[in-house]
């Protein structure tokens, strides 16, 4: 099983930005996937999950901003990040797991794991 994430990239401040997950040796419809990011220094943190029934859900902080969905077609997760901050800057990974949405934000629910990509907001 494999998981890559593309789309990252160096954005100014209210550009976009589409980040893609794929999924390879197993079905995404089939998970619960996870959009975590790290900044460094710091911890990872939850930005947004579109769980196994398709509801979505949002860190506080991208709200309104950010909008995750699913292809099960092209076996892939997206999240469209709007309005992008320089705060949004950090290594973006997705996962995945078998369990529903519940604490969704808990890395240690998802079994697989992206190798990640960078997502810099700067002027």
């Amino acid at each position: 099983a494999q998981f890559v994430e593309s789309g990252g990239g160096l954005v100014q401040p209210g550009s976009s930005l589409r980040l893609s997950c794929t999924a390879s040796g197993f079905t995404l419809d089939s998970h619960t996937i996870g959009v975590f990011r790290q900044a460094p220094g710091m911890e990872r943190e939850g930005v947004s999950c579109i769980d196994k029934y398709g509801s979505t859900y949002y860190a506080d902080s991208v709200k309104g901003r950010f909008t995750i969905s699913r292809d099960n077609g092209q076996n892939t997760v997206s999240l469209q990040m709007n309005s992008l901050k320089p705060e949004d800057t950090a290594v973006y990974y997705c996962a995945a797991t078998l369990d529903g949405g519940y604490l969704w934000w808990v890395t240690n629910k998802y079994a697989f794991w992206g190798q990640g990509t960078q997502v810099t907001v700067s002027d």
